[in-house]
């Protein structure tokens, strides 16, 4: 039976758990106070955070939550960083800041997205994804494009017979 100290903490855990869209695990040894909270604050930006807790204590909080567990990546000193927002940004935080010069000591190990454990390679796929906000632009641009020709293909006569009204117009205006 945990601790109370414990109790608490896996119930913190568990909030943030149901309240995040995905969850990285990152390997954290040999990181310095100002990296750490660079990182952090990098995180946070992206509408995330980092918390750092014992793996036992994770897998807990992750089976009370209903979430799968991922036992084959999260060995070692971990630190948990939830997404609350945008899952791409926040993986896009996290691989920036490990791509840094200095930060090699930030190691991406996985993380859990959609009820699924996915690996190292599947998170920076997911930060390679361009931001929300432009998936969406693309996404209206493409419906948008086939209604845009339609409307330039019926608006062809009429504008062309605009076209010979104001050159007639301006014929008779010479001619007189």
């Amino acid at each position: 039976m945990p601790t109370e100290a414990k109790r608490q903490e896996i119930d913190a855990l568990v909030k943030c758990v149901k309240s995040s869209s995905a969850i990285y695990i990152v390997e954290y040894r040999g990181l310095r106070v100002s990296q750490s909270t660079a990182v952090r604050r990098a995180i946070r930006a992206s509408n995330g955070e980092m918390k750092v807790a014992k793996n036992t204590l994770m897998r807990i909080a992750l089976r009370e939550a209903g979430s799968v567990t991922a036992d084959s990546i999260d060995t070692g000193p971990n630190a948990y960083v939830f997404a609350y927002g945008d899952v791409a940004a926040t993986a896009r935080a996290i691989r920036d800041f490990a791509k840094e010069r200095g930060n090699e000591a930030l190691v991406i190990k996985g993380g859990i997205l959609g009820g699924k454990v996915i690996a190292k390679d599947q998170v920076v796929a997911l930060a390679d994804l361009p931001p929300k906000e432009v998936l969406v632009a693309n996404f209206l641009g493409t419906l948008n494009g086939p209604i845009r020709s339609f409307v330039t293909v019926l608006s062809g006569p009429a504008r062309g017979f605009v076209t010979v009204l104001s050159k007639i117009g301006e014929q008779k205006g010479k001619a007189a």
